[in-house]
């Protein structure tokens, strides 16, 4: 699913001048980019390049060694608790160890930002709670205890929690790490699905290049070493920019309509064929 962008949407995000380190490393350089809605984001690159601390950055849990992030037009720091998790939801890469609850019970936690005064949640929340298991295919499994699930289901009930809090904009670290591929193709459609609707926005980080150009529009492609590069996904999760940011030759093949990246084969005598990569 790609298609143009013609920014009719308000921006929803934006990184000024953005500068994230580890220990003396700096994994982001003064990065200046605005996100749009409507727009599905990759975030890509090698392990260690800072896919979550970026993610947790734009979420507002980390603060960053320079610049600033602004949603609305609001830096997050001066953004309130409760209208910043009604605007934007993250879902972290390793949830902590379920309670014993109901899919539907822990689905519905996330309404928090929604609940009135006494913190009832209303039938609202709870047909709220049931749309995003339905939406994700969980609805026979709304009366599952959560322990009972296997690893990939919990993943998805994850998921379907983070959309159960209806925040337009969606931050989500590695949400694909644990799902069979149709499960993985599923949950793509469904965000997809999701961000049809007025004014969201999704961030996901990602290993797989070739799922991500075919559903997300736009890629961020971490190099590791504090260089990025923002754009559509087909400019950005290109032969050339992959094989530099992975430190290996990376190839595009065609069959049809139907693309793939893959790596370089090797030459016979155990070397990467070529240096260059051919450009996409």
């Amino acid at each position: 699913m790609t298609h143009a962008h013609t920014h009719l949407e308000p921006a929803a995000l934006s990184a000024q001048r953005l500068t994230l380190r580890a220990g003396a490393r700096t994994l982001l350089d003064a990065f200046t980019h605005t996100f749009h809605a409507g727009e599905i984001w990759c975030v890509a690159g090698p392990n260690g390049a800072g896919k979550t601390t970026l993610l947790s950055t734009l979420a507002g849990l980390l603060r960053p060694a320079a610049g600033h992030v602004e949603l609305d037009g609001l830096r997050l720091s001066d953004w309130p608790p409760l209208p910043l998790a009604q605007r934007r939801a993250l879902m972290p890469q390793s949830a902590p160890d379920a309670f014993s609850a109901s899919v539907l019970d822990i689905v519905t936690l996330n309404r928090f930002p929604h609940l009135s005064g006494w913190g009832w949640e209303r039938e609202a929340d709870r047909a709220a709670a049931r749309a995003a298991l339905d939406l994700l295919g969980l609805a026979d499994f709304a009366a599952r205890d959560v322990l009972s699930l296997s690893g990939g289901e919990r993943q998805r009930v994850a998921l379907a929690a983070v959309l159960c809090q209806d925040a337009p904009l969606l931050l989500l670290d590695e949400p694909l790490s644990h799902l069979d591929l149709h499960h993985q193709i599923d949950c793509l459609d469904a965000l997809a699905a999701w961000t049809r609707e007025p004014r969201r926005t999704v961030m996901f980080s990602c290993h797989d290049l070739n799922l991500a150009r075919r559903f997300a529009t736009h890629a961020l492609l971490l190099d590791g070493a504090g260089g990025a590069y923002a754009g559509p996904v087909h400019d950005v999760l290109t032969p050339t920019l992959t094989s530099r940011a992975f430190g290996y030759p990376l190839i595009l093949i065609r069959d049809g309509e139907h693309e793939a990246l893959i790596p370089a084969p090797r030459a016979r005598h155990g070397s990467p064929a070529g240096d260059d990569a051919p450009a996409g």
